[in-house]
């Protein structure tokens, strides 16, 4: 499994970063929101390098111009809530792509201790295509898990990308033996050291599902 680090080298997504971050900057709910989409913008023009290309003749208005273009038949996936406007990002770029949806939640057991449960998922086929799973932060991995696991019943995808805009090491070491080895690429705006008891990414920003769009019940 590859992991890629956009954060180690010095770029304007860093700035989008830290505004996420930023515990005055992310009480402003739109621009979470909006710096959520802009990060999924840049990870999938950087994705978009990792694609297969193949040279195409398009008709100009004047002549004809060869210019090498993507193959990949693509789904983009996205864990739900937080992951919305990050999806949303990624479709501004491959607005041909197909979508799917899961439906993923912590049920406490108590204060502390909770398990992954999967309500939801909506998916179209994914055999031999190119499946990015979409989800802006990856805890403690067991989502990203449940979540791969529930899309696999729609097929075998040629090529997995997980996206992330914050992971913790534990989630990047614990789905390194979940995932497939070999067609598994992991990319990440920034890698936070720990977890607190409750499982959130310190220093992390917080819960992005809530700074996204409004406290839950």
């Amino acid at each position: 499994m590859k992991i890629i680090n956009l954060g180690e080298t010095n770029s304007i997504l860093n700035r989008f970063v830290a505004e996420l971050r930023d515990v005055n900057i992310q009480k402003d709910r739109m621009r979470f929101r909006t710096n959520i989409e802009r990060i999924g913008e840049i990870m999938a023009y950087e994705m978009s390098k990792d694609f297969g290309y193949s040279k195409k003749e398009i008709q100009t208005p004047l002549g004809i111009a060869t210019i090498g273009t993507p193959d990949n038949e693509l789904v983009i996936s996205t864990i739900l809530r937080a992951g919305l406007p990050f999806h949303q990002g990624f479709l501004h770029y491959f607005d041909n792509a197909e979508n799917a949806f899961v439906s993923a939640f912590r049920k406490y057991k108590d204060r502390l201790n909770f398990e992954i449960h999967i309500e939801y998922i909506a998916s179209p086929r994914l055999t031999n295509k190119t499946l990015i799973i979409t989800d802006p932060m990856l805890a403690t991995g067991s989502s990203m898990e449940l979540a791969y696991e529930a899309l696999r019943t729609k097929g075998h995808p040629a090529q997995i990308h997980i996206a992330s805009i914050i992971a913790s090491k534990q989630a990047l070491e614990y789905i390194k033996h979940k995932m497939p080895e070999n067609n598994t690429t992991v990319w990440v705006a920034a890698v936070d050291d720990h977890l607190d008891d409750h499982s959130y990414i310190v220093p992390g920003l917080g819960d992005a599902g809530d700074l996204a769009f409004g406290e839950k019940e």
